[in-house]
């Protein structure tokens, strides 16, 4: 059995962790459950932590339809949950972090800022591979189609698992009730929503979520995802660039 740590960014309570805890046993994961006592989107691999004395609060949890399987409220961000769990703070590090099944798409460059990215690339920082599993549900849904987006997890970990240690996999999926085809896709160059300020004080300022005016790009995670397919995409938690001007340069 594969040490699992399930996570998420949107808290201990949310159905999504829940339905993906119950996908990862199905598949025969030894799972251990882990995530944000409280909302912790926007988070990004954040290690940011409530503390008193030093000490990162941790409460052990019963969840309904998971009795017997570890369970912990964590006052903390998703990436400082992944962070502990690789250094042993709910026993053996996990092989294997799932981060999900997140309220919401998460795709194009702005998974810069998505906690529940963050702590799939933080297990993948730590030597597990991650899967970040989103279901893009839209700005006011009637419905919320958690197993489909589960089942579709399920149908990707074999492929995950199949890969180096150190993978890291963004999964998006259509709010549908059947699980759909499954397509590789490209960052999108920014996402499908973006945040923008509303109002500005001398003592606040006011943010809002907005729809994005401009057409996806072709092949990118945002216009697959807009066109039915759940999309994978391949991402990495850290890499370094060579300067090419660089040589010829004196600093």
């Amino acid at each position: 059995m594969t040490r699992t740590l399930v996570t998420n960014d949107d808290g201990i309570d949310s159905p999504g962790l829940h339905v993906l805890a119950l996908a990862a046993i199905a598949e025969g994961h030894d799972v251990t459950i882990a995530a944000p006592a409280r909302q912790s989107s926007g988070s990004s691999a954040s290690i940011t932590a409530a503390e008193e004395d030093g000490r990162i609060r941790i409460e052990r949890r019963e969840l309904p339809g998971l009795e017997g399987v570890p369970a912990f409220a964590v006052r903390g961000a998703p990436g400082l949950i992944a962070l502990i769990a690789a250094n042993g703070a709910f026993g053996d590090s996990p092989e294997l972090v799932l981060s999900g099944i997140n309220h919401g798409a998460n795709v194009g460059r702005a998974i810069l800022h998505s906690g529940t990215v963050g702590a799939a690339l933080t297990g993948g920082l730590n030597g597990a591979r991650g899967l970040a599993i989103s279901l893009d549900v839209g700005m006011e849904p009637e419905m919320y189609e958690w197993d489909a987006a589960a089942a579709v997890a399920r149908r990707i970990l074999p492929l995950l698992l199949a890969q180096p240690a150190g993978t890291v996999i963004n999964l998006n999926v259509p709010n549908v009730a059947t699980a759909p085809e499954v397509r590789e896709a490209t960052l999108a160059p920014f996402g499908i929503v973006q945040t923008t300020m509303t109002e500005r004080h001398e003592n606040f300022v006011r943010l809002a979520v907005e729809d994005l005016p401009n057409t996806p790009e072709p092949g990118s995670d945002a216009a697959l995802l807009a066109h039915g397919f759940a999309t994978i995409t391949s991402i990495t938690p850290v890499s370094q660039a060579r300067l090419p001007a660089l040589a010829e340069t004196h600093l």
